[in-house]
């Protein structure tokens, strides 16, 4: 499932114009602004996996407690909720440097301010964490975690999931790893639009 996919079953699907709602915003400014932002995160994601940095974006996505940001839309506009989420995205582009620079350029793109823009993409990012956390529960998290330690054969960490997943070992089973990634954080392969953008950004 994409991160767009995900994001709008939040709360029954009230989610994100929840959110917006906590910022002010614009409901349909919102949704074109998440509809860019998620497979933004989404490729983000994909290429520290690819960069050999997996076991960090599933590092992320564990902790039972993330799952309140998914839930409900105050928690995740609540500052505890937009530090992680900013943690989040600072750990995939590479620092706050390249978040502002997103957030600029997604300003831009949607016609809003900046400032605006820089408030709800951590809220946005906290939701998708819960969203996904949820998707894959602390337990499985530590089982392919475990995985990645050196003394482990059959591909590391890349080799556990696919196995969990229905994978063959070795290289097979990168290949099919990354092609889960690509169902579960491409929205819809509108993330390839992304890339130009992400590679002005990320560190």
């Amino acid at each position: 499932m994409s991160i767009m996919k995900l994001l709008e079953q939040a709360q029954g699907g009230q989610g994100l114009s929840q959110l917006a709602s906590q910022f002010g915003l614009d409901e349909a400014k919102a949704q074109e602004l998440t509809q860019m932002l998620a497979p933004a995160i989404g490729q983000a994601a994909k290429k520290r996996a690819e960069e050999g940095q997996m076991e960090n974006v599933l590092g992320a996505m564990k902790g039972e407690d993330q799952a309140a940001f998914f839930d409900d839309a105050a928690t995740a506009a609540a500052p505890e909720a937009q530090a992680q989420g900013q943690n989040f995205l600072e750990n995939l582009l590479g620092d706050s440097a390249a978040t502002e620079g997103l957030a600029a350029t997604l300003a831009e793109k949607v016609g809003l301010d900046q400032d605006t823009v820089k408030q709800f993409m951590p809220s946005v990012a906290a939701m998708a964490q819960g969203g996904l956390q949820k998707q894959m529960p602390d337990d499985q998290i530590d089982g392919m975690m475990q995985a990645a330690q050196p003394q482990q054969s059959g591909g590391g960490i890349m080799g556990m999931i696919g196995g969990l997943l229905g994978g063959n070992k070795g290289g097979e089973a990168q290949n099919d790893t990354l092609g889960m990634l690509n169902q579960m954080l491409d929205a819809d392969g509108d993330g390839n639009a992304m890339n130009d953008i992400l590679g002005k950004f990320m560190r």
